[in-house]
C-alpha cells in the first residue's frame, strides 16, 4: 500500500505538471495573437527584441513535463505566431506544418479539437502565400475546401462560418498569386452576402482582412473606384485593431486616388497618411520613398514622370530582402505597381507575368 500510494503521488505530481505546461502554453499563444491584433507583425529592431523578450520570458522550460498531444499542440502555435510577427516566414511555415501534422498523425482528434485544425490549416495556408509557394499551396486549399464539406464542418455552425471565412481568404490569396485580379472579383458579392448572414458571429478584425483584400482585388484590377469604396470602410470604422491594417489601407487610399488624377485631394490626402503614420510611429524606409516621391510628383510633367518612376523603382527594389521592410511588399506589392508604370501596362499583366516565370512557365 505504501508503494502505491507513492507511484499515485508521482502519477498526480506528473499530471499536474502537464496540465501547467499546456495551461502556461496555451495562454502564451492567446497573448502573442493579441499581440499580433493589436500591433500587426514586427515593425524594427525595437519591436522585434519587444517580442522576443515577452515570448521568451513566458516560453516553459525545455525540460518541462514529457509533451503530449495538447503540449505540442500549443507549442507549434506558439512557435508560429512568434514566427509571424517577426516576419520570419520559413519558420512559421515549419511549425504550422508540424501543427497541421500533429492532427494527421492521429486523426481522432481532429473531430475532438476541429477549431484548432481548422485554425492550423488556414496558418499552414498562410505560410504557403508568404513564402509563394502555388503548387503546395494550391494542394493544400483543395484539402481544406474539401474538408470544408465533411460533417465536422456542416454539422457545425462555429465551425461551418470559421471554414467559411478562412477557405474564402485563401481563395482571394490564390488570386494575388496568380495575378488574376479581375477573375477574383466574382467572389466579393458572394463573400460580401455571407459577411452580412454571419455578421453576429463574426469579429471585427476579421471583417477589416475582407475589406482590404476585397480592395486589393479592385485595385489590381485597375478598379480605382471601388478600390476606394472598400478603403473607406476601414479608414472611417474607428477601431484600435490592427494599426499597421490602417495604415497601409490609407496608403494604397491614396494611391488608387493618385492613379484617378483626383489632384485636388492628393496633397491633402498626402499630408493626413504621412501624420497618421508617424503618429503610430509605423513609417518604414519604402513609405517614406513613396511619399517623398509623390509629394515631388506635382512638378513633374508626363514625359518626366516616367523617368522619376524607374529611379523609385531601382529604391525600392533595394529594400526588398529587408525583414523589417517585407511586410510593405505583402500588404502592396508596390514593386509591381511601380513596373506597371514604366512599362505602362495593367499590374495585373505584371503579377501574371512573374507568376509564369517563377512556375517555370511560357511567357
Amino acid at each position: 500500500m505504501q508503494d502505491r500510494a507513492g507511484k499515485l503521488a508521482a502519477e498526480m505530481q506528473a499530471v499536474n505538471e502537464q496540465l501547467l505546461l499546456t495551461g502556461t502554453l496555451s495562454s502564451l499563444s492567446l497573448q502573442l495573437y493579441g499581440w499580433y491584433i493589436q500591433h500587426g507583425v514586427a515593425r524594427n529592431e525595437k519591436d522585434e527584441i519587444a517580442v522576443k523578450e515577452f515570448f521568451e520570458s513566458r516560453l516553459p522550460s525545455p525540460s518541462s513535463a514529457s509533451k503530449g498531444f495538447y503540449e505540442n499542440l500549443f507549442l507549434y502555435q506558439c512557435y508560429s505566431w512568434f514566427a509571424f510577427i517577426g516576419q520570419d516566414f520559413l519558420s512559421y511555415y515549419r511549425y504550422t506544418h508540424r501543427w497541421v501534422e500533429l492532427f494527421e498523425k492521429e486523426p481522432v482528434m481532429i473531430p475532438i479539437e476541429t477549431a484548432h485544425y481548422i485554425k492550423g490549416m488556414h496558418n499552414l495556408l498562410g505560410a504557403h502565400f508568404d513564402l509563394l509557394n502555388y503548387p503546395k499551396f494550391v494542394e493544400t486549399l483543395a484539402r481544406f475546401e474539401q474538408f470544408f464539406h465533411s460533417d465536422a464542418v456542416q454539422e457545425n455552425d462555429n465551425n461551418r462560418i470559421q471554414t467559411f471565412v478562412y477557405l474564402h481568404i485563401a481563395k482571394i490569396n490564390q488570386h494575388f498569386i496568380n495575378g488574376s485580379f479581375s477573375e477574383g472579383l466574382s467572389l466579393v458579392p458572394y463573400i460580401e452576402n455571407k459577411l452580412k448572414e454571419y455578421e453576429i458571429y463574426l469579429d471585427r478584425h476579421r471583417i477589416l482582412i475582407f475589406y482590404y483584400k476585397f480592395a486589393s482585388l479592385y485595385f489590381g484590377s485597375g478598379d480605382y473606384e471601388n478600390t476606394i469604396k472598400y478603403l473607406s470602410k476601414i479608414i472611417n470604422w474607428k477601431m484600435d485593431l490592427r494599426t499597421d491594417l490602417q495604415c497601409y489601407s490609407r496608403l494604397l487610399h491614396l494611391i488608387a486616388h493618385y492613379e484617378l488624377g483626383n489632384d485636388n485631394l492628393l496633397e491633402y490626402l498626402i499630408k493626413s497618411v504621412y501624420r497618421f503614420m508617424a503618429k503610430m510611429e509605423n513609417l518604414s524606409l519604402v513609405e517614406e520613398e513613396i511619399f517623398r516621391f509623390l509629394k515631388n510628383s506635382f512638378q513633374l510633367s508626363p514625359s518626366e514622370l516616367k523617368p522619376e518612376f524607374s529611379k523609385l523603382l531601382e529604391r525600392l527594389k533595394t529594400y526588398e530582402k529587408n525583414r523589417f521592410e517585407t511586410r510593405a511588399f505583402v500588404y502592396l506589392d508596390i514593386i509591381s505597381w511601380l513596373e506597371s508604370k514604366v512599362r505602362e501596362v495593367p499590374v495585373q499583366n505584371i503579377i501574371q507575368e512573374k507568376f509564369r516565370e517563377r512556375n517555370g512557365m511560357l511567357v
